[in-house]
């Protein structure tokens, strides 16, 4: 099988994803043997999703932000909720996806989903360390981020992750709003010379790996088991992670002079102030969509907390 990936073939995600394609083919004794297309040399990350439909990968690995407004359900773990860490929204995603099953995914089948890590704003010239900095300056910030960007003073860019790098060196673009992670897997480090954490307004990255339907009902039943299984198992080493690789990301920039700032419990108030209209908005869109704007109870223990 074949399974595409964009992300640079040293990024630490790439590694785990290796290490899936191989504990696969070792736990089947051979008979799966899953080819890993590192940096989009199989699929760009706005084609995994129809690749895999289509074929052309069993497996693929990507973001709901690459293909804006194709999976507005899933969308909504992208929201400025404020999760803490990255351990807690990718499992808020995964309960999230087993609980309610977008439409969206039918087409495919969901090995697992989590998501990026706290959200930071990384910027080439300017720190930023209060609302009226990220005035007159352009981020680097697709789909549902692109909203959040925009309500916080900024003007959002759509930049494919993999040309970030470049953008940010020429002046094409003032910043990233990303996190740690990506100071490291995608070197930006080398680049930026400030990094404000705002994990009070998180709005991260919903990641998917899916595969194809043909190609799993193709697995025979007995195979199909053990590759259940360290699909499962790979599911909490990836997001565990993605926990640590924040740290190696912090440690690459430090070491290449890079500045890092934390927002006051005041100005972070007044973050989460701003973004609020973004959530409001979806909910509305999604309510003249035909969704029903009720909570379930579930939700409702998580809001009573966050209220």
């Amino acid at each position: 099988m074949k399974l595409a990936n964009y992300l640079p073939p040293t990024s630490p995600q790439s590694v785990v994803i290796d290490e899936f394609c191989k504990e696969v083919e070792k736990r089947t004794g051979g008979r799966i043997k899953i080819d890993h297309y590192t940096g989009g040399s199989l699929l760009k990350p706005s084609a995994v999703f129809e690749g895999v439909i289509n074929r052309v990968a069993d497996i693929g690995y990507s973001h709901v932000y690459y293909t804006p407004g194709k999976m507005p359900v899933t969308e909504v773990a992208g929201l400025p909720l404020g999760y803490p860490s990255v351990w807690v929204s990718s499992h808020v995603l995964w309960d999230f996806y087993q609980e309610f099953r977008p439409k969206e995914f039918e087409p495919v089948r969901v090995l697992w989903m989590q998501t990026s890590s706290p959200s930071a704003v990384l910027t080439t010239k300017k720190p930023v360390q209060k609302l009226e900095d990220l005035k007159g300056l352009t981020l680097r910030a697709p789909g549902l981020a692109g909203e959040v960007v925009k309500a916080l003073g900024a003007t959002p860019a759509p930049t494919p992750m993999p040309e970030v790098y470049d953008a940010l060196q020429k002046g094409v673009l003032d910043g990233d709003v990303s996190n740690f992670e990506t100071l490291r897997s995608f070197r930006l480090g080398e680049v930026v010379r400030h990094v404000t954490s705002i994990w009070q307004v998180n709005h991260p990255f919903p990641f998917y790996l899916i595969m194809n339907k043909q190609s799993y009902e193709q697995i025979p039943s007995d195979l199909r088991t053990i590759f259940d299984q360290v699909v499962g198992e790979y599911l909490e080493i990836f997001i565990l992670r993605w926990n640590a690789n924040e740290f190696e990301g912090m440690k690459f920039a430090k070491e290449k002079g890079v500045k890092f700032y934390s927002l006051s419990p005041t100005e972070a108030q007044r973050w989460v102030e701003a973004v609020k209209p973004v959530i409001d908005v979806y909910v509305k869109r999604m309510v003249e969509k035909g969704f029903s704007r009720k909570r379930s109870s579930r939700m409702d223990r998580v809001y009573q907390k966050r209220e």
